[in-house]
């Protein structure tokens, strides 16, 4: 069995999304330098819906592959929807994630979150702080 699924080596290979949003309602950054994973993920929302979503990744393929999947995942999508997404959910859109790379789709989910609590932030929208619990540390860094 290949290591990474063709999902993954496809969003690898062809990341979507890629880039910045200049003017984007909400912007979220998750990572770690010496883990070697850091995600940026920009939303534009326009009436309650992201319109558009956009990633930087400096990362490994999996990082990559998961920041693209995400941000795949949330475009066109309520806000209430996509403050249900998790890792699990990106894992299984890629077909998988070898056991020691898990932490790439956390990672992408807590961007997607941190992006989200920007846009609360910036807007002064009442949420529950336990949506947004703090990012712990990167304990798989030794595995990279």
């Amino acid at each position: 069995m290949a290591l990474y699924s063709e999902k993954v080596m496809d969003h690898f290979l062809h990341p979507r999304n890629v880039g910045v949003i200049e003017d984007a309602d909400g912007v979220g950054e998750v990572g770690n330098a010496k883990c070697g994973d850091i995600m940026k993920i920009f939303l534009k929302i326009d009436d309650g819906v992201v319109t558009d979503a956009k990633f930087s990744t400096f990362g490994c393929g999996s990082a990559i592959a998961s920041s693209s999947m995400a941000t795949e995942m949330i475009k066109g999508q309520p806000l209430e929807k996509v403050m249900e997404l998790t890792n699990k959910a990106v894992v299984e859109a890629l077909d998988g994630l070898p056991a020691y790379k898990l932490h790439c789709s956390v990672l992408a989910e807590e961007a997607v979150k941190a992006a989200l609590k920007d846009y609360f932030d910036k807007n002064g929208i009442p949420y529950d702080p336990a949506q947004f619990p703090e990012a712990p540390s990167c304990a798989s860094c030794e595995m990279h």
